[in-house]
């Protein structure tokens, strides 16, 4: 191979991003904001790059080669970002075809193939088949953001390799270009097709003659030491250059994670699912013993056999997986199998299935799952493993590295228990889980990154692991690939003959060695450029908040994000994540691609300026601060907390954002225009409202919210008390926004509480949670009014009355952030309890024994609801739901994720467009398209306001429901009573 592409050291950043712009490559990015997001992926490594491409065309991705192969820079393809070797990272230039390059060209359902642009989701594709009854056979747990040219990279397989295969079964065809720019449309090639190809005498018949003759010279060794077992993943595929498999060059090519070509466009096999499914959970006494099960249960006619062990279970926190979790057979470690078939076959195929599997060692119980609904909570719980399993149960950082290695089923039980005693040699630990049906191991491990001592560890590990699974005839990669991780570690498992064919077959593709250098071929060490190293020392952070989660290191909170990239999905699956990357599908807009500037900025070195840089404050500017990612994230990133700390440091002392002080200080400003809210109205409605606006950093586009004429604190605190109070008393939480805007919300749920049997009090004086201050980064004024307002409730928290909150942002603040800012504050800790701090449906239908919710006719209301992200992040829906179906409301949640309106956020200037749009997603289009008399409940007051100012309904809260049904009750009754002999 000659090597001739430059080193990094000698390329200029500015030099080679001002070459591509100019040379017609599509969207071209080098400063440092950019290079800093794409410096990792989900692996342990961390490359900067000198520039990102974003091609929209084919000619781009053409032109972009060319420019790189003139300057001699290396090349590095990216898909989704979600490689977890180190082969998505490069210090040349990166080419995301993600974001633009991601069509879907062809769908032919008689022939069941379809041809795509390499940057399309599996997801997307997925959709567009299953509109014809079909679907792509590989499907890793990563579809909902994984591209198909990342897949072809790896050679992905997922869940169900064991029916429909890899990713290399279900590619027909390629269309890619060399790093010198030949283009070649590749598949398989009969003798015929060779012969012709070669006396073409072109650049695509020389390299075609050059890989036969590989082929014919070495077809012993082809034979032999390749394709032994489905999961034989490293190194190259070569074995698909022999005359059996009709030399078919696309499945040499997939798996080689970039190194030999780019990938323009893919033809890709589809199947037909079969026409139902059922789900058995079977229970072991642990994963040995569920490993050693395999092969047993391999021979029924499987569509899946997954395996996970209790302590990857052990780590779940959110409350619904949880609940999923607990209803699991007791065991300690679990293998999910599929069946499909006919509904009518599902049964017997079970019931035989369950009899195996009772006559293997260590067997604990079954349960058999044909309801969907179950079944895919269930398997949610396996699909988050990567993201779940980077955190040990105390807390403890775990990492890839020995991600996917794989052993022939046979000899699953014998390598699953000696890693278990390699791990314990080392003194490691991590959970394991994965394909068992095809010996494939998935585990994260507690690796020590920032001492000596602990990468030295990682080395010692990784060699002894990869010396164990070639005894046992496995493969370093299983399906993740070899990149940085395993390369080094090849001649392990390959003999010296299967590595001199790898460089061959690398340098007749790619003989300047410009694409994904260091990859599988002439590897990088295994232990170099290390995302997190003893060599580089944070810069000293100090903090408001106290991330205790993270030992209270800011740069232990931001590392965080490993890159699984499950933020960057693009359909709402009951989740809320990320509202912005939804949008825009900008990496920078995504939570993945905020940490990863956040990390940078503790480092120093590609962003330079700490708490000040601009570029960090320009990523989180489209950060709604919706919450859900402290939810939705496998890892729990939190980045609307990373946020308001960022912005606290980056104006203090400085002047801020208009909207800082308008919509930040709105809770103050409220309580002047409750004196007169007639004028401050007609100001905001005059020809003076555009002015208003601009001087308050609020977008023009958006109407200001009109202030009630009587504030409900004016209207409580003069009115007589209703009901015997029999069940004493409860605090209402009065906030800002009902209270000023929409008192009726809060004058509906005393109505609700004095018919429950509570005796309502409020906060004295006017309370605020600061949610407003804390959004906008002005932490220390948050800390004031936070300290108020613990100041104000705690005598009641102290004799445990409960404090129940009508606005979902509000309440949560109560309950998560109040202890944040207040650390350590015994009054701030009591609100923090989910049982004194609750949401009305959690106070009613938890802590109010014996209440009857009013009851309506069966049918007679239909609802749709909107839930709030705040208490999607912390409380859920669940109560909300038990409640509404106790009444006798047909509700059905959509599944919308944020409103986008999201407090200030979808006022401020600049924001309205994403903001909409991300309304536009499914909230917005759901209230247009529901029938008049359905119901639009919604209990966040932005909500609500994106739902008024954007469509022709109006959303009503759950305690406005309530009063209005217990309001028709009393009507009802008092009839009866008037005429005791209606109907």
């Amino acid at each position: 191979m000659t090597a001739t592409v430059q080193g990094p050291g000698r390329l200029d950043a500015a030099a080679v991003t001002e070459a591509l712009a100019e040379g017609d490559c599509g969207e071209v990015q080098g400063d440092a904001g950019r290079r800093a997001q794409y410096s990792a992926d989900a692996s342990n490594y961390r490359r900067i790059p000198l520039a990102v491409v974003f091609p929209r065309e084919r000619r781009h991705v053409l032109n972009a080669i060319a420019v790189c192969r003139r300057l001699g820079v290396p090349i590095t393809s990216r898909g989704g970002g979600t490689s977890t070797s180190g082969q998505a990272v490069g210090s040349g230039v990166v080419l995301d075809f993600s974001r633009y390059f991601n069509r879907l060209l062809a769908l032919d359902p008689v022939a069941r193939t379809a041809t795509v642009q390499p940057g399309i989701v599996l997801d997307e594709l997925q959709r567009a088949a299953g509109e014809h009854g079909l679907l792509f056979g590989a499907d890793p747990s990563t579809h909902s953001r994984c591209t198909l040219g990342g897949m072809i990279g790896n050679n992905a397989c997922g869940s169900h390799s064991v029916a429909w295969g890899r990713t290399a079964e279900n590619v027909l065809e390629l269309e890619v270009v060399t790093y010198r720019g030949t283009v070649l449309r590749l598949g398989e090639m009969t003798q015929l097709e060779i012969d012709e190809a070669v006396a073409a005498g072109d650049d695509r018949g020389r390299l075609i003659a050059s890989l036969h003759r590989l082929a014919e010279r070495n077809l012993a060794t082809l034979r032999t030491e390749l394709g032994r077992f489905p999961r034989q993943v490293s190194g190259y595929a070569l074995e698909h250059l022999l005359p059996e498999r009709r030399f078919n060059l696309a499945r040499a090519l997939v798996g080689s994670e970039g190194t030999l070509a780019v990938v323009l466009s893919a033809t890709v096999r589809l199947v037909t699912p079969p026409p139902a499914r059922a789900l058995v959970v079977l229970g072991y006494e642990d994963a040995c013993a569920a490993a050693d099960a395999v092969p047993a249960l391999l021979k029924h006619p499987l569509l899946a056999l997954e395996g996970l062990d209790q302590a990857l279970t052990d780590i779940v926190t959110r409350a619904e997986t949880r609940r999923t979790i607990d209803t699991l057979p007791r065991a300690q470690a679990w293998l999910f199998a599929e069946f499909g078939g006919q509904e009518d076959e599902l049964p017997t195929l079970a019931k035989e299935f369950t009899a195996t599997a009772g006559q293997t060692a260590g067997f604990t119980g079954h349960e058999v799952v044909t309801d969907p609904v179950r079944a895919r909570q269930l398997w949610r719980i396996r699909e988050d493993g990567a993201g779940l399993a980077t955190r040990t149960p105390d807390g403890a950082e775990a990492w890839p590295g020995w991600e996917d290695a794989a052993v022939p089923p046979g000899q699953l039980g014998s390598y699953l228990r000696q890693f278990t005693e390699l791990l314990s040699r080392h003194e490691l630990r991590g959970p394991v889980y994965g394909h068992f049906g095809e010996g494939c191991l998935h585990v994260r491990i507690d690796f020590d990154f920032t001492t000596e001592h602990g990468t030295a560890v990682f080395r010692a590990f990784l060699t002894e692991a990869a010396e164990l699974v070639a005894a046992h005839g496995g493969s370093l990669s299983g399906e993740h690939g070899d990149g940085q991780a395993r390369s080094e570690l090849l001649p392990l498992m390959y003999g010296p003959e299967v590595i001199a064919l790898f460089e061959q077959f690398k340098g007749v593709w790619d003989p300047d060695n410009g694409l994904n250098p260091g990859m599988i071929v002439e590897p990088l060490p295994l232990d170099s450029n290390l995302r997190v190293s003893p060599h580089r020392t944070p810069l000293p952070l100090t903090t408001v908040l106290p991330f205790h989660a993270d030992d209270g290191d800011f740069t232990k909170a931001t590392r965080r994000c490993v890159g699984v990239g499950k933020c960057r999905s693009t359909t709402p699956r009951g989740d809320v994540m990320c509202p912005s990357y939804r949008v825009t599908l900008d990496e920078k807009d995504s939570t993945r691609g905020r940490a990863r500037l956040l990390y940078e900025m503790t480092q120093g070195e590609v962003i330079t300026d700490g708490w000040r840089s601009a570029e960090v404050r320009d990523a989180l500017d489209l950060c709604l601060s919706c919450k859900g990612c402290s939810v939705d994230c496998p890892v729990e990133v939190d980045m609307a907390t990373y946020k308001s700390e960022f912005l606290h440091h980056h104006y203090r002392r400085r002047l801020r954002p208009a909207s800082h002080y308008s919509m930040g200080w709105l809770p103050l400003l409220s309580r002047l225009a409750a004196r007169m809210p007639w004028l401050v109205n007609g100001l905001t409605a005059s020809r003076l409202a555009p002015v208003v606006k601009r001087l308050g950093g609020i977008a023009a586009e958006r109407d200001v919210p009109r202030f009630a004429e009587r504030t409900f604190l004016t209207w409580f605190r003069t009115r007589t008390p209703e009901g015997d109070g029999h069940r004493g008393p409860v605090m209402l939480w009065v906030d800002s926004f009902n209270n000023h805007f929409t008192p009726e919300v809060l004058k509906a749920g005393v109505a609700v509480l004095e018919h429950a049997g509570y005796r309502v009090q409020v906060p004295d004086g006017t309370q605020c949670c600061g949610l407003t201050w804390i959004t906008t980064g002005q932490l220390g004024m948050a800390r004031r009014i936070a300290r108020r307002t613990a100041t104000a409730l705690a005598p009641a928290t102290r004799e445990g009355v409960p404090v129940v909150g009508l606005e979902p942002s509000c309440t949560a603040a109560l309950r998560t952030d109040l202890p944040e800012l207040l650390d350590g504050d015994p009054d701030a800790q009591a609100l923090a309890r989910s049982t004194l701090t609750l949401t009305l449906a959690e106070l009613l239908l938890h802590h109010t024994a014996g209440w009857q919710p009013p009851r309506i006719d069966v049918g007679s209301i239909n609802s749709i609801s909107q839930t709030h992200c705040h208490q999607h992040a912390t409380s859920g829906f669940s109560a909300d739901s038990a409640l509404l179906e106790a009444m006798g409301v047909d509700n059905s949640v959509l599944n919308s994720g944020c409103c986008g309106l999201a407090g200030n956020f979808g006022f401020e200037r600049g924001h309205y467009d994403v903001s909409v749009a991300a309304g536009e997603q499914v909230l917005l289009p759901a209230v247009r398209a529901a029938d008049p008399d359905t119901v639009v409940l919604a209990d966040g007051f932005s909500c609500r306001t994106q739902i008024a100012q954007q469509t022709e309904r109006s959303g009503t809260h759950l305690a406005q429901l309530i009063a209005r049904a217990l309001g028709d009750q009393r009507q009802v009754a008092s009839r009866r009573t008037r005429n005791p002999h209606c109907d």
